[in-house]
C-alpha cells in the first residue's frame, strides 16, 4: 500500500500550521487594537471557516491561476503554484487560519488588562508586553488554537483538490485518496485512510485536552504565587 498520502498529510499540516501560528498570533494582535474597522476585518479573516472549503479552492484558483496577474508573474519566475505540492499547504492555511485566528483572539481577550496597564506603567515596551505578558497568560488558549489548525489542516479535502489537484506521490492527502478510493469502488482503501483520520484526529483531540487543562493549572498556580 502507497504511504504517501500519510506522509504528505502530515508534512503539509506541520507546514501549514507553522504558518497559520505567527499569521493567526499577529492577526490577533492586530485586529484587537482596531476598534472601528474591528467586526468587518474580523468578518474577513474568519470568512474562510463559513464558507465551503469547494468556494476558498475556487477563490484561490482564480488568484493564484496562470491566467490570473499573481499566476503569470510567478510564471516569469518560473514558479507554478496549481498543482503542486505548495498548493496544498496554501489551501490548509488558508482553511486552518481562521481557527487559529479565533482561538488566538478569544485567548488575548481573556488576559486581565491590569496586568497590561501595569507593564505599561513600568516602561515596558508593546512588543514586549505582547510576547512577554499577553502570551504567556494566554499559552493554553494559543495551544489549543494550533492544535485544532493542524487537526483541520490534516484533513483538508475541497480547497486541496480544487488548487493542488489528486496527483499520486505529489499532491494526493489522505482525504483526496479516500476521495479516489471511492471513485474506483476500492472500499477498503477508502476504510483503510478514512480510519487513520479518525484515529489521527481523536489523538490529536485528547492531547488537546490534556494540554490544555494541563497549562491551565499551571497558570492557576503561577497567579496564586
Amino acid at each position: 500500500m502507497d504511504l504517501s498520502p500519510l506522509f504528505i498529510s502530515i508534512k503539509t499540516a506541520l507546514l501549514a500550521t507553522t504558518i497559520t501560528f505567527f499569521l493567526g498570533l499577529y492577526a490577533a494582535r492586530y485586529i484587537r487594537g482596531r476598534q472601528q474597522w474591528q467586526g468587518f476585518l474580523d468578518g474577513v479573516l474568519t470568512l474562510p471557516l463559513v464558507l465551503p472549503p469547494t468556494v476558498v479552492g475556487f477563490f484561490l484558483l482564480l488568484l493564484l491561476g496562470k491566467n490570473s496577474y499573481i499566476g503569470q508573474l510567478l510564471q516569469q519566475v518560473d514558479i507554478q503554484v496549481v498543482f503542486s505540492w505548495e498548493a496544498t499547504v496554501i489551501a490548509a492555511t488558508v482553511v486552518a487560519f481562521p481557527l487559529m485566528y479565533r482561538t488566538a483572539r478569544g485567548a488575548f481577550e481573556q488576559v486581565d488588562k491590569n496586568y497590561v496597564y501595569a507593564a505599561r506603567t513600568l516602561g515596558m515596551s508593546e512588543e514586549g508586553i505582547f510576547w512577554k505578558i499577553i502570551i504567556a497568560l494566554s499559552w493554553p488558549g494559543i495551544a489549543a488554537g494550533a492544535i485544532l489548525a493542524f487537526a483541520r489542516a490534516l484533513g483538508e479535502f475541497g480547497a486541496t483538490i480544487m488548487l493542488a489537484g489528486n496527483i499520486p506521490g505529489k499532491t494526493q492527502t489522505m482525504s483526496t485518496a479516500i476521495y479516489s478510493a471511492v471513485q474506483s469502488g476500492d472500499r477498503d482503501t477508502a476504510f483503510i485512510w478514512a480510519f487513520v483520520i479518525i484515529l489521527l484526529s481523536l489523538v490529536i483531540m485528547i492531547l488537546m485536552n490534556y494540554w490544555t487543562n494541563r497549562q491551565k493549572n499551571l497558570v492557576g498556580r503561577r497567579s496564586l504565587r
